[in-house]
């Protein structure tokens, strides 16, 4: 995984400084080109000897939902002729890495065992940006094997407060 991080910082930090005032436009269309390119189908496509670049490219510009300006077509183009399709997720979480160093802000998974309205998340939002010191991008993503709280992800810190993890506390402490 070492290589992978090695090999996508330059086109990170290419990307971040050619970004300029757009940080938060570029991150959105290299996000959905992560996604597509995390996709397996459309690695070992990429990978056949007998599929020239423009088929990658045209295959990915299709099949990505958002619209690309001509700086993202020539980085797509380019990581295309490169051989670096398979680097693009990384390419993008080392970006979101930097934008969030810029911004002072993190990024957060919020695990809910039931969907969250917006003014709910607004509300846990308010608390855990004051739990945590920072601000945060929450993505918020369903668990129900949570049955019931939320679990938040912000870089190596959990904050669990799900009945599932209650429930294990009290098993270790009766078992104790």
């Amino acid at each position: 995984m070492a290589e992978l991080a090695t090999i996508a910082r330059p086109y990170a930090e290419a990307l971040f400084k050619t970004a300029g005032n757009d940080v938060n436009g570029t991150a959105q269309w290299l996000d959905a080109l992560a996604v597509v390119a995390s996709q397996p189908q459309l690695q070992q496509f990429a990978g056949n000897p007998k599929v020239t670049n423009q088929q990658v490219y045209d295959v990915v510009s299709d099949v990505v939902r958002v619209q690309l300006p001509p700086s993202a077509q020539n980085f797509l183009r380019t990581v295309i002729e490169n051989g670096r399709l398979a680097a693009l997720p990384e390419v993008a979480r080392q970006y979101r890495e930097m934008r969030n160093a810029q911004s002072g802000s993190s990024d957060a998974i919020v695990f809910s065992a039931f969907p969250i309205s917006p003014e709910q998340l607004g509300n846990v939002s308010q608390a855990l940006e004051k739990r945590f010191g920072r601000k945060l991008n929450l993505t918020v993503q369903e668990d129900t094997s949570l049955i019931g709280g939320i679990r938040v992800v912000v870089g190596d810190e959990v904050l669990d407060t799900s009945i599932r993890a209650r429930l294990e506390q009290m098993k270790v402490a009766l078992t104790a």
